[in-house]
């Protein structure tokens, strides 16, 4: 599973395997949602790719969950 923290049209919004799941809410919000989304899959077994955006535009990547080593 792909989940992205990223601004969009001027808003912070999450986006899980490429589709906009919400959007609107603080970037603080958006990453505490986007890791609980994370943790119940971690939960069910999945891999999970985290993306999130800083304020200066860069993409940081964490990767976990059951392919990773």
């Amino acid at each position: 599973m792909q989940l992205a923290v990223i601004k969009k049209d001027g808003e912070w919004s999450i986006f899980q395997n490429g589709e906009m799941l919400l959007s609107g809410r603080s970037r603080s919000a958006c990453i505490e949602a986007a890791e609980t989304i994370a943790f119940e899959a971690e939960e069910r077994g999945e891999s999970v790719e985290l993306v999130i955006q800083d304020y200066l535009g860069e993409l940081k990547t964490r990767y976990s969950g059951a392919d990773v080593d």
